[in-house]
């Protein structure tokens, strides 16, 4: 009942609004009650929708009585026809909901054989690269290129190499964003060592230095850097590395430096490294492999078999050196 009386005087103050601009007063007076009037119509008319609407449409306060008093105030005439229009069928005319009907079924047998054979499967014999090359589905791809996170970054980084070449955009994006997020880490370390080391004693140096020796090396062994950078990433990496020799470091750094002035091309210089390395008490054994690939590449053949000859029975028998051992033994 009070909401009718409401809507009543609502409708009789929005006639007497506009009733006010066609009396023969002046344009302020007129304005004046045209505005009180429309003021006191979408009060009125905000107040009795407010108290038709489901109580889950009335809180929280003051939005819902805001929002409507808004169109009615705002859009004159109109904003109250609109109201009116949108409200009062949704109350009135509700729309009906059809009863859910129970379905009963019977547990079915489990049939012998599977029913049907999925042919497009995730992961093909060649592995993840292949989804890449050859699966129709965009879908299937990116889901092949969230796979690399459980792998080692040496594995996963000519994987997301490839799909940068892929035909969606989407797959490539995340490619890059995944090359992108690996490379930023390793170079969030690098700062932090710099930093590190623009303040560090004498003592904490050596580490220091074999550390981003370490960190330098990683972007080149990775594939993450290439043209340009690469030379002075590993430029940076081999600086470092005799650096931290030169301060004492420890004597995995011969064979950190080995590696680079390898990947440099410095042949005889990392042989220097190795043999430093042995010298200082590493292991032969981890040696023996990047004093074969040295010989390798220089054209000393014979050498490589001297070398391989020099590892146990059981390594020969693991990968990669089962396969080397069968070719040059």
């Amino acid at each position: 009942m009070i909401s009718k009386w409401l809507f009543s005087g609502a409708f009789l103050f929005e006639i007497g609004s506009w009733a006010a601009l066609f009396n023969q007063v002046p344009d302020s007076q007129s304005t004046l009650l045209f505005v009180v009037a429309h003021t006191f119509s979408s009060v009125m008319l905000t107040a009795g929708v407010w108290l038709l609407l489901p109580k889950r449409y009335k809180y929280p306060l003051p939005w819902s009585a805001v929002f409507v008093f808004s169109i009615a105030f705002f859009i004159p005439m109109l904003g109250a026809i609109g109201v009116a229009a949108a409200v009062f069928p949704a109350l009135y005319m509700p729309r009906n909901q059809h009863e859910q009907v129970w379905n009963s079924m019977g547990i079915p047998d489990l049939p012998f054989q599977p029913q049907e054979k999925n042919h497009s499967l995730m992961f093909h014999d060649g592995g993840l690269q292949d989804v890449l090359r050859h699966a129709p589905s965009a879908e299937m791809r990116a889901t092949a290129l969230f796979a690399t996170r459980r792998m080692v970054s040496k594995d996963a980084v000519p994987i997301l190499k490839l799909a940068l070449r892929d035909p969606v955009d989407d797959v490539r994006l995340l490619a890059y964003s995944m090359l992108d997020q690996k490379e930023s880490r390793i170079n969030q370390r690098i700062e932090i060592a710099l930093h590190r080391l623009s303040t560090a004693m004498d003592a904490e140096k050596p580490a220091l230095h074999t550390t981003l020796a370490r960190w330098y090396w990683e972007l080149a062994y990775l594939g993450l850097a290439q043209g340009s950078v690469l030379d002075h990433v590993l430029e940076q990496a081999r600086s470092h590395a005799d650096t931290a020799l030169e301060l004492g470091a420890g004597d995995g750094t011969f064979i950190l430096a080995g590696r680079i002035a390898m990947e440099l091309g410095s042949l005889d210089r990392a042989l220097a490294h190795f043999n430093s390395a042995q010298a200082a008490g590493i292991d032969e054994e981890k040696l023996i492999p990047y004093r074969a690939e040295i010989a390798f590449l220089q054209g000393r053949y014979e050498a490589i078999a001297e070398q391989l000859d020099q590892l146990s029975a059981d390594t020969l028998q693991r990968p990669p050196f089962a396969a080397l051992a069968r070719y040059w033994l």
